[in-house]
């Protein structure tokens, strides 16, 4: 097999030098986002880098036709499908995916679909098979707590939710305070409640919690100190919602968290029992494409996505739509999915 590496700007025109140069039966092996050699590169300038394959019968073909150019090869059958999908996969690591996730997402689809790999197939290969990582039950626990890493957005996640379900419903949800450990969190989380005249209650101990949780009206949404449910000083907050058998946990994941610190965020809070996840500062990204493989390894579904720090405006719940137009980067796509 008779490998080469192309180096260019953006994908297509990397794409394209293969083709060009290896013909239509070349297989992309990898790609990868690499810096730019020279003075470029020290200031941070990166390009596509794709490894591409030939077989080396093809090889002997092509050295055939040049040094016998009055014998004409049998042709040499072209895998479209196969050399479609290759270039999905290429596209879908590009923006940062996980090579397994990208190509399962497209190894699930029969050949027929992977012949065109233009931007609207692709969003459309990722709906269906993305679909399955979001939650599907949009109805409120009676108890919705949230609990991730200090400056993940807990607070501002809540107050988001609130402020939806005050402008789209007109419905009041309760806000309860237990990070008595943040400086100003409480507070910034009452100020929500106010502008949204919404009930607030304060926890400061266990037993605060639990006369809150069977006092307050339902649902109501819970914010939690950035501290591990193992930690001397909420461990007794945890052991409260752990007994109840009304209480939903979404674990808060900023999009900016390395891949390779995801799973240990998960161990972290694993004492929390979390149910779903939310995944905040995507503004801050652009992608959700770099932590995908790495929450679908955790097997718990994505309920929302914090895309800014505007309240309510900056929240999405999620969808197979809606996490193909975050891997895709499509603006319009994100408007069309959460319309």
């Amino acid at each position: 097999m008779h490998l080469k590496r192309y180096r260019h700007e953006n994908i297509q025109d990397a794409l394209r030098a293969v083709r060009e140069d290896l013909g239509p039966s070349a297989l992309v092996m990898s790609t990868r986002v690499v810096r730019v050699r020279g003075v470029r590169g020290l200031f941070g300038a990166k390009q596509f880098e794709i490894t591409a394959a030939l077989d080396r019968p093809v090889m002997s073909k092509l050295r055939q036709l040049d040094e016998e150019p009055d014998v004409v090869p049998a042709p040499v059958p072209v895998r479209q499908p196969a050399r479609a999908a290759a270039e999905i996969a290429a596209r879908l690591e590009a923006g940062g995916m996980d090579a397994v996730l990208a190509r399962e997402i497209v190894s699930a689809y029969p050949g027929s679909r992977r012949r065109a790999a233009d931007p609207a197939e692709v969003r459309a290969l990722l709906v269906g098979q993305l679909a399955t990582l979001a939650s599907t039950d949009e109805r409120f626990a009676p108890v919705e707590v949230f609990v991730g890493p200090p400056g993940a957005g807990k607070t501002t996640t809540i107050a988001k939710i609130a402020a939806h379900e005050r402008a789209l419903r007109g419905r009041k949800l309760a806000l309860i305070s237990a990070d008595g450990f943040r400086v100003g969190a409480v507070e910034q989380l009452r100020l929500y409640a106010d502008i949204l005249g919404s009930p607030f209650l304060t926890a400061r101990s266990a037993d605060e919690l639990e006369s809150a949780l069977d006092g307050a009206r339902r649902p109501l949404l819970l914010d939690t100190a950035g501290r591990s449910p193992s930690d001397d000083a909420s461990r007794d907050v945890f052991r409260v919602l752990a007994g109840r058998a009304d209480v939903r946990t979404h674990l808060v994941i900023p999009a900016t968290t390395p891949a390779t610190r995801v799973r240990s965020l998960f161990e972290r809070f694993a004492e929390a029992r979390p149910s779903r996840v939310v995944v905040t500062k995507l503004d801050e990204v652009g992608s959700i494409s770099p932590i995908l493989g790495a929450l679908r390894a955790q097997g718990l579904p994505i309920s929302y996505l914090g895309t800014g720090q505007d309240v309510p405006e900056h929240l999405e719940r999620a969808s197979g739509g809606v996490l193909a137009a975050w891997v895709t980067g499509d603006a319009a796509g994100r408007r069309e999915a959460v319309a």
